[in-house]
């Protein structure tokens, strides 16, 4: 697929499926001028797969998740500058996946890059979803809410790989190829409904305050002409992926059944409840019966301990599985990363309670209170360690039921 209006191309491609996708344009028969990879380490960059040879002439960087670091803020720049340089002939080629807000950052004016950890940190330890998280970021960046095509004069073309809950590409990466809905008092409102305004840093609530005052201008908004040569494009989502768990549910044998519905709330909620529809679905499936599910939980830190939302999903389940008779499920990240540990989530089935009390484990409540999913299922070895995938379309859910 060559460039449009005979000019060259330009490519930027931001998160955990960036070396993969930025690969396969290469792959396309495009010749691109320059441009920019920013993704994890272990995705392609940094440490794990060297993909710098196929790569060429792009720029390899290796930014943070899900907090920013100097990388991401390097990559960030980085992706402004490529944007400025494609020019009125120029084609920019934006390629989005999992993990681009954290990954492609830079601070607004008057903010600092600790300003924006400290944020998001406070937000995800708050229990914020995807969606709050999304529109505070937005507000605090010079990349994100439509801002990077913002800065191009050419064509601006970004496909994007969804691991947001309705496939919101505003949401994706922070939408930085697309107008903003959300505005700098919904920010602030998800800062005083995530801990209060005097949980975050000093410049950032100020900065909100003077944006919900309209001292501020606003994020690129609907109708915005700088972002009228621009489109984007949603090519994988969760759906992809439970297709896929469905279709090898088939082949070994069972009766899939996917629920389209997805599956958020805090994740310890949310186990509850879906254990419940499960049981009802039950009781008049054919068996043995597969029920996939997907979707993103949040989990609010109370505790000292250590996990994420798969495994605490899971552990909560635990807990319910017995009206399903014989059982087994899992709860994992499609990216092989369950929040700030090395196991993509966690199995559990009818025996996982009993097991834990021959291992003279604490009741799962006590883990539970202090967040410490991770150490329950570590003692029992039912953790499940895929390592990066290099990919994310959300979190899988599958319950098998004999």
């Amino acid at each position: 697929m060559a460039p449009s209006g005979g000019g060259g191309a330009w490519l930027i491609a931001a998160g955990k499926a960036a070396p993969a996708m930025a690969s396969a344009a290469m792959r396309s028969g495009r010749s691109f001028k320059g441009g920019v990879v920013i993704a994890p380490e272990g995705t392609g960059v940094g440490t794990g797969v060297d993909s710098r040879p196929s790569l060429a002439p792009l720029e390899l960087i290796v930014g943070g998740h899900p907090v920013p670091t100097a990388g991401s803020e390097r990559g960030g720049r980085r992706a402004l500058a490529v944007a400025r340089q494609a020019g009125d002939g120029d084609e920019l080629l934006v390629l989005l996946s999992g993990g681009a807000s954290a990954l492609m950052a830079v601070p607004a004016d008057g903010l600092t890059l600790e300003d924006k950890r400290h944020t998001t940190d406070t937000l995800l330890r708050a229990g914020a979803d995807i969606h709050a998280l999304n529109t505070v970021r937005k507000h605090l960046s010079a990349v994100k809410g439509g801002w990077l095509a913002a800065n191009a004069t050419g064509r601006c073309t970004a496909l994007a790989i969804s691991d947001v809950v309705g496939d919101d590409p505003s949401v994706i990466g922070s939408g930085p190829t697309v107008a903003d809905p959300s505005t700098f008092a919904e920010a602030l409102d998800v800062l005083r409904r995530s801990g209060g305004v005097d949980a975050y840093p000093a410049a950032v609530v100020s900065r909100l305050t003077r944006g919900a005052s309209g001292e501020l201008p606003e994020t690129a908004k609907p109708g915005d002409s700088r972002l009228a040569r621009a489109e984007t494009r949603v090519i994988g989502s969760r759906y992809d992926g439970m297709r896929g768990a469905a279709d090898e549910a088939v082949r070994l044998g069972y009766h899939a059944h996917v629920l389209d519905r997805p599956v958020v709330g805090f994740a310890r909620d949310a186990a509850r409840t879906h254990v419940t529809a499960i049981a009802a679905l039950a009781a008049t499936a054919a068996r043995p019966l597969c029920v996939v599910s997907s979707g993103e939980t949040t989990v609010r830190v109370t505790g000292s301990g250590r996990g994420g939302r798969n495994q605490e999903f899971a552990l909560a389940a635990a807990e319910h599985l017995t009206p399903l008779g014989w059982a087994a499920a899992a709860s994992v990240g499609t990216d092989g990363i369950d929040g700030p540990t090395d196991a993509a989530g966690s199995f559990v089935d009818a025996e996982t309670i009993a097991r834990a009390e021959r291992a003279g484990l604490a009741p799962p409540s006590r883990f539970l209170g202090d967040n410490n999913s991770y150490a329950f299922f570590h003692a029992i070895g039912d953790l499940i360690h895929t390592g990066p995938t290099g990919t994310n379309v959300g979190d899988l859910q599958i319950f098998l039921l004999a």
